[in-house]
C-alpha cells in the first residue's frame, strides 16, 4: 500500500477492503456508499464523523489520519476525541482521592503496595483513553541502592494498556536507565513530554516502544525525594500538548506516591542512573527468573535460613541488574 497524500486517500485505501468498509459504516452509522463520497469528494463529513472515523479506523492508521487532517486544515484536537474539551477529565475526583486515602488506611501492609497501584492504574486509564485510540501507563520503581548508597536504574514493575497494547493489569520485567524518558524525569525530578517519538530531534531521552507515539513521565515523590515515575504513552502525536493531560500525569503521580513507604524514596543526590541495554538484550536474562528464584530459597533453607518469595526475588533482581549494568 502506496503512501497516501490526504485523509481522503488514506481512507479509499482502508475501505477497498470490503469488510473494512462495512466494519467502519457499521461502527460510526453511515451507509458504505457514504465513505465511498468521502473519499472521492462528492460529500465531506462533518466534524463529528472524522471524529467517529478516527476511532473505526485501524489502530496502524489512525496517526497517519490526524497528520493528513492537519495538512488539510482539519484539527480534531479541539474536538472531545483528542484536545482540552469538556469531556476530556481535567482533574482527578474528590470522591477517588478520598476511596485511596481509605485503602492506604485499611489496607494490611503486605498487600497496600499492589492494591494502590492497581486502583490508581485502573482509574487512570479510564481517565486517559476516553476516545480509545490507544493508552498505556507504566509504573516504574527506583531499583534499591547499591552498596555505596546510589541508585543506578530503575524497574517497570507493573502497567496497564488498552487495544492496541494488553488491557489487562499486568506485571513486565525491564530494567530502565538514564537513556529512557523515565530516567530523565526520575534524575531531574520534573516531569516531560515527547509530542512525537518518530521525529529523532528531541532532546529528550527515550526508546520508542511497539505503537508508542506520544509519551509523558512525571516523578513519584515525597518530602523532595523521588522513588520512581509514571509513563503514560499514547498511539497518537501530539497527545500531551494539552495542559490538563499533563496536570493529570502529575496528579495521578502523586496519588502513586501513597503505594510508597516513606525508605523508598531517595534524595535526589543518591541517583545516578547509568546506562541499560535496549530490551531486546534484557530478555535472554528474565528467562530463567523463576528458576533462579527456587534455587535462592532452596539455597538458604540448606542454610537453615527463613527466606520468603519476595525477599529471594529481591536477590535475583539484584542479580540481574549487576549483569546488565556489566554489559554497557
Amino acid at each position: 500500500m502506496s503512501k497516501p497524500s490526504s485523509w481522503r486517500e488514506l481512507l479509499g485505501q482502508v475501505i477497498s477492503n470490503p469488510a473494512e468498509r462495512g466494519r467502519i459504516a457499521a461502527e460510526i452509522d453511515v451507509r458504505p456508499i457514504t465513505l465511498t463520497r468521502w473519499t472521492s469528494g462528492i460529500s465531506v463529513p462533518r466534524l463529528q464523523n472524522l471524529q467517529q472515523l478516527l476511532q473505526a479506523l485501524p489502530y496502524q492508521q489512525r496517526g497517519t489520519f490526524l497528520q493528513l487532517l492537519e495538512e488539510d486544515g482539519i484539527h480534531l484536537q479541539e474536538s472531545p476525541l483528542n484536545g482540552a474539551s469538556q469531556e476530556f477529565p481535567t482533574e482527578i475526583s474528590s470522591a477517588f482521592f478520598n476511596e485511596i486515602h481509605e485503602t492506604r488506611a485499611n489496607t494490611p501492609d503486605a498487600l497496600r503496595f499492589w492494591t494502590i497501584r492497581r486502583q490508581v492504574l485502573q482509574h487512570a486509564i479510564k481517565q486517559f483513553d476516553i476516545s480509545l485510540t490507544g493508552i498505556f501507563i507504566s509504573i516504574v520503581e527506583c531499583m534499591v541502592p547499591m552498596n555505596d548508597g546510589i541508585v543506578r536504574s530503575l524497574r517497570e514493575r507493573i502497567n496497564v494498556g488498552t487495544s492496541p497494547w494488553p488491557e489487562e493489569v499486568a506485571y513486565r520485567a525491564l530494567f530502565l536507565g538514564v537513556e529512557t524518558l523515565a530516567g530523565y524525569v526520575v534524575s531531574y525530578g520534573r516531569h516531560a513530554e515527547i509530542q512525537d517519538l518518530r521525529e529523532k530531534g528531541s532532546f529528550l531521552p527515550f526508546y520508542q516502544a511497539e505503537y508508542e507515539i506520544s509519551s509523558a513521565a512525571c516523578p513519584i515523590q515525597y518530602g523532595g525525594r523521588i522513588a520512581g515515575s509514571i509513563l503514560v504513552s499514547s498511539t497518537q502525536p501530539g497527545y500531551f500538548l494539552s495542559p490538563s493531560r499533563v496536570a493529570l500525569v502529575r496528579s495521578y503521580a502523586n496519588l502513586l506516591a501513597l503505594a510508597f513507604e516513606p525508605e523508598q524514596f531517595y534524595p535526589q543526590e543518591a541517583i545516578q542512573l547509568s546506562l541499560l541495554p535496549p530490551p531486546s538484550v534484557q530478555q535472554p536474562y528474565f528467562q530463567k527468573f523463576r528458576q533462579r528464584v527456587s534455587e535462592v530459597m532452596q539455597e538458604a533453607a540448606r542454610a537453615h535460613h527463613l527466606m520468603t518469595a519476595v525477599q529471594a526475588e529481591e536477590i535475583v533482581w539484584r542479580e540481574v541488574e549487576e549483569v546488565l549494568l556489566s554489559l554497557v
